[in-house]
């Protein structure tokens, strides 16, 4: 018998079956081999939401949950965050390394290049009604742009791709400025190739007149959020990304897949969650008596516990380094010693300790982005454009690997038996 496999002996038939076992897993489709007879489809595995199911191989993000450990192709994320800039951390994800000099210079240019969009993109994003919401114009419009560039359905050319990753990279946070601008009423901001990729970004978006004066520390500290978003695994959008692109559609097409899971409140809209827990607290005084409806299951604590992060979430240390930076240039938020105090209260409560609940990255970033001067509808779209480095990396990642077919989950099905049609004059 093989050391590295896993013996299963089937009670219903008394046969035994060794499946191999690699990286701690055995594959699903080795199960299949387990039947009561011939005309038996072979066991599969239940698993709803993927809880426990590794559905690739992946070697951009790594993620130890207990230890609370977060890695960038290797690097921790306290390195990256505090040293790289967001084009380097987009060039790491992608081609596995960080990039020397000479590489950095190209991939700067080859992106500032690229930043403007076609002016029927703009006629698009002014068909939106002025209260649209920013997440469902920058939805819309990444999908568009699949018609704006139908090279991209080349996905075999990796040149081709490489250009395309190049167009999204540019032309996003173009699209997520002129979304915040477009609820203002505010004439659209075009790009700037005299400034940096993060400056250009915060330009576009609070430029009046042509005027704008930047804040370095302010621009740095949406630098540091946007790379603590730009991966993080198998999330809901990366899979999204992942699932989508395995049709072998664009990855503009793709990537708006991605744009639409981090939609959804459960994913994207953490951060804006916890402001409202926070506004309806109210004051530090109320604090004990919201600790205790929660534990009575009659409240939730936002911003506290994480699907993977069994421990201290390392991106919310880092994030609270950044927040006394912001609130140093913005003044106090309000909300800031609400949230101070209920993380005091919730780390030494029992109740939570037992059920491993720590604040996460969602808890401090809403309190940062609103002191910047961003509206809470705002939150998603800049978690966006954090992310999408991570999901580029994904999608090439996928497309190279040989295992990966098109995304066709199973089910178990639980309807009707088979049953004869009835006329509707019989019904």
């Amino acid at each position: 018998m093989a050391a590295n496999t896993l013996t299963i002996t089937d009670n219903r038939t008394g046969k035994s079956y060794e499946l191999p076992v690699e990286d701690g897993t055995i594959k699903a489709l080795d199960l299949r081999r387990i039947k009561t007879g011939d005309d038996d489809f072979g066991l599969m595995t239940y698993d709803p939401a993927f809880m426990n199911t590794a559905a690739c191989r992946s070697a951009i993000t790594y993620i130890d949950g207990d230890k609370g450990i977060l890695r960038y192709r290797g690097y921790p994320i306290e390195q990256i965050a505090g040293k790289a800039s967001f084009l380097e951390v987009a060039y790491l994800l992608a081609e596995g390394e960080l990039p020397n000099a000479a590489q950095l210079k190209k991939w700067t240019n080859d992106v500032t290049y690229h930043t403007y969009v076609h002016t029927n993109i703009i006629k698009f994003l002014e068909g939106f009604r002025y209260n649209a919401h920013p997440m469902g114009m920058l939805l819309g419009a990444v999908g568009a742009l699949s018609t704006f560039y139908p090279d991209a359905k080349n996905i075999g050319d990796p040149a081709n791709r490489y250009t395309q990753r190049v167009r999204l990279m540019a032309k996003v946070p173009t699209i997520a400025a002129f979304a915040f601008r477009h609820a203002r009423g505010l004439p659209y901001e075009f790009p700037r190739n005299d400034l940096d990729y993060i400056g250009n970004y915060v330009n576009m978006m609070f430029s009046i007149g042509g005027k704008h004066e930047p804040n370095a520390v302010l621009q740095r500290a949406l630098e540091i959020l946007l790379i603590l978003h730009a991966d993080h695994e198998q999330n809901c959008s990366t899979s999204a990304v992942r699932a989508v692109g395995s049709s072998h559609v664009d990855p503009f097409s793709a990537v708006s897949a991605g744009i639409a899971a981090l939609y959804g409140p459960l994913h994207g809209g953490a951060n804006e969650a916890v402001l409202e827990m926070l506004a309806e607290i109210g004051d530090k005084k109320n604090i004990p008596a919201f600790i205790e409806k929660v534990k009575k299951g009659e409240g939730r604590l936002m911003g506290f516990g994480h699907r993977v992060y069994k421990s201290y979430d390392p991106r919310a240390k880092l994030i609270k380094q950044v927040a006394d930076e912001v609130f140093q240039q913005t003044g106090l938020n309000p909300k800031l010693e609400i949230a101070l105090e209920l993380e005091q209260i919730a780390l030494k409560d029992e109740y939570f300790i037992k059920r491993k609940l720590y604040p996460n990255v969602d808890f401090y970033s809403g309190l940062i982005y609103q002191a910047m001067g961003y509206p809470t509808n705002y939150f998603t779209v800049l978690f966006a454009v954090g992310r999408l480095p991570g999901w580029l990396a994904q999608w090439e990642e996928m497309l190279m690997d040989k295992d990966q077919k098109i995304a066709r989950p199973r089910q178990i099905y639980t309807g009707a038996p088979e049953r004869l049609f009835i006329p509707i004059a019989n019904r």
